[in-house]
């Protein structure tokens, strides 16, 4: 046994895994003495997730190796929604049988369930974490950030943010609807640094609300980003872990 760990949040684990079936349909994880981490690239390359979860968040890890694996992001997925939130979940690499081993347990009962998820064939491809300057930082409340996607889903496709010093706007416009949404330090955002008179960029609605699992597992989300280039879309993992989004800007006319 190369690799056995016991998360202490079934639930967290849960939406956790959600975000990750949304970018590819594998989930590469790699385990070592450090931790558990996850480094992949959506198919059209627009969207790239890198999790990482501490050996220190974690109940109980071993890892006596470096190791690598690959999982049907639909198979952990469908596996992972079976936890509650009453359940601790254990993860055990049989690499002899080529499967992970998933065991629900009842924090109160002591009660188990058992899944078994099947390996797959492939290399786990290295990806460097990009080295940008982003000028814009902005930290809210991971609901504020949620709704602030879900509102503008309903004007159009595409989403402009404008930071300054002063506020964060972020704006949908369609020749039949617009939407606004104007927002400054303590109303609601939790932190504003902007190194540039003005930072303006575009995404995609469809690319950021793919982050919104995330939102389940983590109270705030610091969004970072410069003028038509990516942004960076992090949340905070129970247990000083972290799940960061690097999502493509869209090209201006």
């Amino acid at each position: 046994m190369s690799f056995r760990a016991v998360y202490p949040s079934a639930s967290k684990f849960k939406y956790i895994t959600q975000t990750l079936v949304k970018i590819a349909d594998e989930v590469p994880f790699t385990a070592n003495e450090n931790g558990l981490f996850v480094k992949t690239l959506s198919p059209d390359k627009t969207t790239m997730i890198s999790l990482t979860i501490p050996s220190l968040a974690f109940d109980e890890f071993e890892c006596s190796e470096e190791t690598a694996f690959i999982v049907s992001s639909d198979e952990l997925n469908k596996t992972a929604r079976r936890g509650s939130r009453n359940d601790m979940v254990e993860l055990v690499l049989e690499k002899e049988n080529r499967r992970l081993k998933m065991t629900f347990i009842d924090k109160k009962l002591g009660y188990k369930r058992t899944f078994y998820v099947q390996l797959k064939e492939g290399v786990i491809e290295k990806l460097p974490e990009p080295k940008l300057k982003l000028p814009a930082i902005v930290r809210m409340i991971s609901d504020d950030f949620k709704n602030l996607i879900k509102d503008a889903k309903i004007v159009g496709d595409e989403i402009e943010f404008i930071a300054t010093q002063e506020k964060l706007e972020a704006r949908t416009v369609t020749p039949q609807k617009e939407y606004y949404n104007i927002m400054r330090l303590d109303k609601p955002l939790i932190s504003l640094i902007v190194e540039e008179p003005e930072v303006t960029s575009t995404y995609g609605i469809d690319l950021l609300e793919i982050t919104l699992k995330a939102v389940a597992a983590s109270e705030t989300v610091t969004l970072e980003f410069g003028s038509s280039m990516p942004m960076k879309v992090a949340f905070e993992v129970p247990g000083g872990g972290s799940l960061v989004y690097w999502v493509a800007p869209r090209a201006q006319a």
